[in-house]
């Protein structure tokens, strides 16, 4: 359901804008419905699955992910309305998205699941792990949004199969499929950082930037 909760989450902003039906409340409710599908769904999952052996140290992760999530959703609705926003310009998000939040922290829970290695399931490790990616959602960190990707013409039949190919090793081989997508994800970052470096090099030399150039995966 977190999964599907994900899909949504990709498709309601875009139906949203083809039925003009955007909206200051539409906007809040997005946030209320992020917070519930990516924070606490995921705590909540994550606690009764390993954390619970850990019950302070456990409960406290837990909370911090769930808190977390919604501190990045409330500071992403505060900063709607202004006009300045060097990450947003550029084509970057400012920390890591509630969505692929979600995903990365129950990644050890993904590796369990086709490895049925007992080290995946270890409490401290699942503790250290979610208050990482916690850390990540509310970091300043720049990652790169999907929604500055612009694919060329000559590459959309490829583009259709790989997506078609993702589908079907979600669908046939789903852990395996999820965690290579959370690792692909997190390899991004270091790009997406480098890549926001530059243009904020090029904006203090007075230069205009370019938008910022295609992830591995484009």
């Amino acid at each position: 359901m977190i999964m599907i909760a994900g899909v949504l989450d990709g498709l309601d902003g875009r139906i949203a804008r083809m039925l003009h039906g955007e909206s200051r409340f539409g906007a809040e409710l997005d946030s209320l419905s992020d917070a519930i599908s990516f924070g606490v769904a995921p705590a909540l999952i994550l606690y009764l699955w390993s954390l619970a052996a850990l019950p302070r140290i456990g409960w406290i992760s837990a909370l911090v992910l769930a808190v977390f999530c919604a501190l990045r959703l409330a500071r992403f609705n505060a900063k709607i309305d202004e006009t300045d926003q060097p990450h947003k310009s550029a084509g970057f998000l400012t920390g890591v998205p509630a969505p692929a939040g979600a995903g990365l922290a129950m990644l050890p829970m993904y590796f369990w699941f086709w490895t049925d290695e007992p080290i995946f399931t270890s409490p401290w490790l699942v503790a250290l792990w979610v208050a990482f990616v916690a850390l990540l959602m509310v970091s300043s960190v720049a990652t790169f949004s999907w929604t500055s990707l612009r694919l060329r013409r000559t590459v959309r039949f490829e583009a259709i199969a790989a997506v078609v190919f993702l589908g079907a090793a979600l669908v046939s081989a789903p852990w395996h499929t999820l965690s290579v997508i959370c690792l692909g994800y997190l390899l991004t970052i270091p790009f997406s950082i480098a890549s926001y470096a530059r243009v904020r090099r090029l904006r203090a030399a007075g230069e205009r930037p370019r938008a910022p150039e295609p992830t591995p995966s484009a």
